[in-house]
């Protein structure tokens, strides 16, 4: 069963600046050492997985690389309880009983060579792939497993023949190879410990939230529109807010959400009163609103 497309190389620039530079173009301000890193996860051809808190931009990057390599993204949501199946593949049950009828129809169920119908019900045309099994027959492609986390012990196991290997076995159909190996990216918030064979097969990086001075670049790539001073004051609030014990603080897409929130409501900067009316842009649990509205000046000023 071959891929559907040829091995064709991904269009990686020829050193990591290249990289930083094409992720700049779609919108994500990588640091060297992050381009660094997912350049040589990309020429060495190694899954990258990426650490960090939520909203450091772990999921953004991957996406981001899709668009600057040139190569779709297949994105496998992991959550607990997910198994091997619902990442590879699974059968079409209503068309393969459709052909199961219209055999009956034509032969006469009496008519019917059992060990004929079982192998027709089992043929390449009635599979459904699942991302894995994609990225697997798609070359180039980037495959994103996000939240890895979130999956337990036996699903990483998993994880990790296939990345040994690039290959799954279908008992009915064969052994899929993929042309190209996909360029896999793995995401963590580190909500418990990833097993270190996983984290070996991978080249590592930790995702921070970004210093001040970056977001207020982040901030103004995504919105040129934006005036810099209310984009410094976004950013310098937002840090502060990361920095008050939240349940959740806000990552770089509650910034940019906050930062949109005040520019529609055309405000040229930041004040207390503009930031008590629209803080559900930015903070998303009730005891995080009244931890901050108490003392909002603190954040918002000075």
């Amino acid at each position: 069963m071959a891929g559907d497309r040829d091995g064709t190389a991904l269009g990686l620039p020829a050193d990591p600046a290249g990289l930083a530079d094409a992720l700049h173009r779609t919108g994500y301000l990588a640091d060297d050492e992050l381009a660094t890193v997912a350049w040589l996860a990309a020429r060495m051809k190694r899954p990258i997985m990426l650490e960090g808190d939520p909203g450091t931009g772990k999921t953004s990057l991957a996406e981001a690389i899709a668009t600057a390599l040139g190569a779709p993204l297949i994105r496998l949501q992991c959550y607990e309880g997910i198994d091997a199946s619902q990442a590879l593949y699974d059968w079409d049950f209503s068309r393969q009983v459709l052909h199961l009828r219209a055999l009956e129809a034509a032969h006469g169920a009496g008519g019917l060579d059992v060990a004929a119908v079982e192998q027709d019900l089992f043929d390449e045309r009635f599979l459904l792939p699942r991302p894995v099994l994609q990225a697997l027959q798609t070359a180039p492609s980037v495959l994103l497993v996000d939240e890895v986390d979130r999956a337990d012990a036996e699903f990483e196991a998993f994880l990790l023949e296939v990345l040994s290997t690039h290959a799954v076995t279908i008992p009915e159909i064969g052994t899929v190879r993929s042309s190209a190996p996909p360029l896999v990216v793995l995401t963590s918030n580190r909500t418990r410990e990833v097993h270190d064979a996983l984290k070996r097969r991978c080249l590592y990086h930790w995702v921070e939230h970004p210093d001040l001075e970056r977001e207020v670049q982040i901030l103004r790539t995504r919105m040129p529109e934006l005036p810099t001073v209310l984009a410094e004051q976004v950013a310098v609030a937002v840090a502060r807010m990361r920095t008050a014990g939240l349940i959740k603080p806000p990552g770089v897409a509650e910034s940019l959400d906050w930062a949109a929130a005040l520019f529609e409501l055309g405000r040229t900067e930041l004040d207390v009163d503009t930031a008590t009316s629209t803080l559900g842009a930015v903070l998303k649990y009730h005891e995080d609103s009244t931890r901050v509205r108490a003392d909002l000046a603190r954040f918002v000023t000075g």
